[in-house]
């Protein structure tokens, strides 16, 4: 997975977790990526549309990643800016790739596939407190469509993760990998 270098920046500092993600992903052969919360890139000089690195750069990455595995890439979010976005980032790729602009909670619902890899990062973490009981009702809502093998991957660990840490683990999940910002969960060691 040679492409995954391009985004080894330094700014990108939740590269590792996402490139181990990605490699236990291809190991068990996945196709079906769920994304919450999509990777929103910045303006520039009022037009000018630039990765930030800070985001992580998910949806560039998952999407090039779902075009390497020939799967597809579903990556919802509630604002249709950041939509629009990360439709421009990911152009080169868009035959993977189902834009979803909706609430993750409803999103995540009406979504009638097994999910293979689930990444929730919707809502900013400056509201802990709301963030945390977000994500948490993300991981409810999703944990019917998962297999034994998916893997989920948190976000923003310390501020969105607060109730979703315990709850997976009191539901069977294991920890896989653990950085300062995220925390990979698989049922599947």
């Amino acid at each position: 997975m040679i492409f995954l270098n391009k985004f080894n920046n330094k700014k990108n500092i939740r590269f590792s977790s996402f490139e181990k993600t990605l490699q236990i992903s291809n190991v068990r052969k996945f196709r079906v990526i769920v994304e919450t919360g999509t990777a929103r890139g910045k303006t520039k000089f009022f037009f000018i549309k630039k990765y930030n690195w800070k985001d992580g750069m998910s949806t560039p990455m998952f999407a090039e990643f779902a075009h390497f595995i020939n799967g597809t890439l579903h990556t919802c979010d509630i604002s249709k800016s950041n939509i629009d976005n990360a439709k421009l980032f990911t152009k080169k790729f868009k035959k993977n790739i189902q834009y979803y602009e909706d609430d993750s909670i409803n999103f995540l619902k009406s979504f009638s596939q097994k999910i293979d890899l689930l990444y929730l990062d919707s809502l900013d973490g400056h509201d802990p407190i709301a963030a945390s009981e977000h994500q948490l009702n993300e991981v409810k809502v999703s944990l019917t469509k998962l297999h034994s093998n998916s893997l989920i991957l948190l976000d923003d660990k310390g501020s969105k993760t607060n109730l979703s840490i315990d709850y997976l683990i009191k539901n069977n999940f294991k920890i896989l990998y653990e950085t300062n910002f995220q925390i990979l969960f698989s049922q599947t060691i």
